[in-house]
């Protein structure tokens, strides 16, 4: 069951969510989901020279992504066909028993602007920002305001019961208590790792 705007509120003042810096509920709040703002770090791909980019190849994801840092309420450029990683401005973390779904906003969808192109979703125990893909679909540039810009809602939802072992406690987490965004670890999967002979 998706939280309506009253139950929202109840699950900050319960503690079952937290978001830092507090949220302005005037603002941020809607009839069912909670607005986060742009952080002001942003990954892209440099030039490389890898022709493309291949999971079962053992290489860094990181070294072939640049850090960008935007002041809070400065500029962020996304060009045309562009791709960057970013955060939200916000630290969030939910209970073991809630669910958390991130999607775009669509004031931003109507300019181009694609959030989250995938994996939307944050599992029980949950704790960390949120990292964006962030892309421009559109033929004009996009400017975007660090720490400003509202850049996606979260909706939570109730489960059954408490998860047995949340998202901290997964031996195979990757992503967990993120402060700027992570290049793929997708490289780190056992699916993707060489066999020893």
């Amino acid at each position: 069951m998706i939280l309506s705007d009253r139950d929202i509120k109840k699950y900050l003042e319960e503690g079952k969510i937290k978001i830092t810096p507090k949220p302005n509920l005037k603002e941020q709040l809607g009839p069912c989901s909670l607005d986060l703002h742009l952080g002001n770090v942003f990954k892209t791909f440099k030039p490389s020279e890898y022709p493309y980019l291949d999971p079962k190849r053992k290489i860094n994801f990181e070294e072939i992504m640049e850090e960008i840092k935007i002041e809070n309420g400065g500029p962020f450029i996304l060009q045309p066909r562009g791709f960057v990683l970013t955060t939200t401005k916000e630290d969030f973390s939910i209970s073991n028993d809630l669910v958390a779904r991130l999607d775009g906003r669509s004031s931003l969808a109507r300019m181009g602007v694609v959030v989250h192109l995938t994996a939307a979703r944050f599992d029980p125990g949950w704790r960390g920002r949120a990292v964006i893909e962030l892309g421009n679909m559109g033929s004009m540039p996009v400017i975007l305001y660090a720490g400003k810009t509202r850049i996606c809602a979260l909706t939570f939802e109730t489960l059954s019961s408490p998860v047995g072992v949340p998202y901290l406690k997964q031996k195979d987490h990757k992503y967990a208590r993120q402060k700027s965004p992570r290049a793929s670890k997708i490289n780190q999967e056992p699916s993707f790792r060489r066999k020893r002979r």
